[in-house]
């Protein structure tokens, strides 16, 4: 079974949960270009907003669309709830485990698929009933784990027998094309969306994407077990010094306030948090959302038939 009939969307394809840019019409514009939309909750302060931005998004999609639970995020237990009564249809999870709401969303119809970056948090999901798991490898963008794509996915494979949808590195035809060869029913795409002409990031952020190369990203938290890929800059920089240096959590967390909030509304791409994948370098052009959910599958199936007839 392919993801997008799973979904009941058009491609196997679903919108990554970026805090602070995932918002109700961008979700929207997702599911309306073919893909399933998501709402990211990262970054909300309250389970209002998660409300608000659910119906903006229905307002703006009749297509299916879902909703992102940043686990870590306060308000989780209200969110949960919200999900329910304003009859989302999907949910993804992240930074932790969803088990506690499973039950509840499943009775209320919800389809859930968490993130994981391991197996053995694939196989403990499955089993309280998730519908599908996402595996994610640490090529992604913002928070990270230690697996990559090419290693996780079919050892998640291997542990469920539910669908598993490969998330970290995807970018174009060919990555789709192996994430299938892994044993993955479709992808989450997240990096090469913030290039798209509906994506609401700041133009300064945008053009910093298009000019990284293959090895501009890198990775801060580690010593604080929170890694975070985004782009080489100033911030990332004198971040990992405080690190080296022994800077504790609350010095960290002090220094780095609101900047993702800078990069994203502010266009500061020195003091910003740019988070990004390592597929940043495939990143060329700013393309429609239609466009980019085309060509990435076309060029998976012409990329298969090719295989096939070698």
């Amino acid at each position: 079974m392919r993801l997008n009939e799973l979904l009941g969307t058009e491609f196997p394809l679903i919108q990554g949960g970026m805090a602070n840019i995932a918002t109700g019409e961008f979700a929207a514009a997702c599911s309306n270009a073919g893909a399933l939309g998501v709402i990211a909750t990262g970054g909300m302060r309250d389970s209002e907003q998660l409300r608000t931005q659910i119906r903006i998004c229905r307002e703006n999609t009749s297509k299916p669309f879902g909703v992102n639970l940043m686990l870590m995020n306060p308000c989780c237990d209200e969110m949960a709830r919200i999900i329910i009564d304003e009859g989302v249809p999907v949910v993804t999870t992240g930074a932790g485990n969803p088990g506690k709401y499973i039950a509840a969303w499943k009775a209320s119809g919800v389809k859930v698929l968490p993130v994981v970056a391991a197996a053995v948090l694939a196989k403990r999901l499955a089993s309280q009933g998730a519908d599908a798991i996402i595996a994610e490898g640490t090529e992604s963008g913002g928070h990270v784990g230690e697996m990559t794509t090419m290693a996780l996915v079919p050892q998640v494979a291997d542990a469920v027998r539910v669908p598993v949808i490969a998330a970290g590195g995807i970018a174009d035809g060919r990555q789709l094309a192996a994430a299938f060869a892994l044993g993955a029913c479709g992808a989450q795409i997240g990096t090469c969306l913030l290039v798209s002409r509906e994506c609401p990031i700041h133009e300064n952020y945008k053009l910093a994407l298009l000019r990284a190369k293959d090895s501009d990203t890198t990775v801060t938290g580690r010593s604080i077990n929170a890694p975070v890929r985004i782009l080489k800059n100033k911030m990332a920089r004198k971040y990992q010094a405080l690190e080296k240096q022994g800077a504790t959590l609350e010095e960290l967390e002090q220094y780095t306030l609101g900047s993702l909030r800078r990069a994203v509304f502010d266009g500061d791409t020195d003091a910003g948090s740019l988070m990004a994948g390592q597929v940043a370098g495939m990143l060329h052009e700013i393309r429609p959302l239609r466009q980019i959910f085309e060509e990435l599958c076309a060029g998976a199936q012409a990329r298969l038939t090719e295989l096939a007839t070698q």
